[in-house]
């Protein structure tokens, strides 16, 4: 998924890194108000893990490359898509300007598409699927259409999340001449579908092996306990209009 350099018109790459300059002030600014010292060391070895499981790059036809990504694992580790995209960026950086993995003129499209696209598209579905709330036993719950299948909510989530980055790559790279649209899709949807998988099964076992040994690491167990009133379950059956 990473674009290499000469792939994109530097025209539209000066507008990817706009975007994505206005995307890293808003991130920086959280990382500055939330991060601390107890999940800084988490933040660096989910930064590393997503450097070693980037590195497996699968060739896809017209230059590109597929792989895992691990956007929304963070965005849901840290309940906010915004610690996704400076992980994803500082990965994205130290590849591009030390590995040579992807391009420095389209590390701003980089950035949007695995980092903003990946962390946000991963956390607002999961929150949609999930609609987590802290029960006033302290267990997390959901009230979503997968608020009882809590790692479900999760895998579908990190699949959708990298799914999405791919095809949105495919497109931007479609607006700069280099692929096809039709083919771009087929092939960077196509890899990424099936990369998702191990994605989604990844994403579970990290988060899943942190609510087990350090659950005070996951920001969902430092919500509020909600009060009974304070949770209206949707009815389990429509309720009939009395005639007049």
């Amino acid at each position: 998924m990473h674009i290499p350099d000469g792939f994109i018109p530097l025209w539209q790459c000066a507008i990817y890194w706009t975007i994505a300059i206005i995307f890293l002030i808003f991130a920086f600014r959280w990382g500055r108000k939330n991060l601390s010292e107890k999940n800084i060391p988490l933040f660096a070895v989910l930064a590393a893990g997503i450097f070693a499981i980037m590195s497996m790059n699968i060739p896809v036809p017209f230059g590109s490359s597929g792989h895992m990504v691990g956007a929304a694992m963070v965005a849901i580790i840290f309940m906010s898509p915004w610690a996704a995209v400076i992980v994803i960026a500082l990965v994205l950086m130290v590849q591009g300007i030390f590995f040579g993995d992807g391009g420095i003129t389209t590390m701003g499209a980089n950035i949007l598409n695995m980092g903003v696209a990946g962390g946000f598209v991963g956390y607002y579905v999961w929150k949609g699927l999930y609609r987590p709330y802290m029960g006033k036993d302290g267990i997390l719950k959901g009230l979503g259409v997968l608020g009882k299948r809590k790692w479900w909510a999760i895998g579908i989530a990190s699949w959708i999340a990298i799914f999405y980055a791919a095809c949105q790559a495919a497109i931007e790279m479609w607006l700069a001449g280099t692929f096809p649209l039709g083919l771009g899709l087929f092939y960077m949807g196509g890899y990424h579908a099936m990369i998702g998988v191990f994605e989604a099964i990844i994403t579970v076992i990290v988060i899943s092996t942190i609510e087990k040994v350090r659950p005070d690491l996951l920001a969902w167990n430092r919500l509020p306990r909600a009060n009974a009133d304070d949770i209206v379950p949707e009815p389990s059956e429509p309720r009939e209009v009395a005639s007049k």
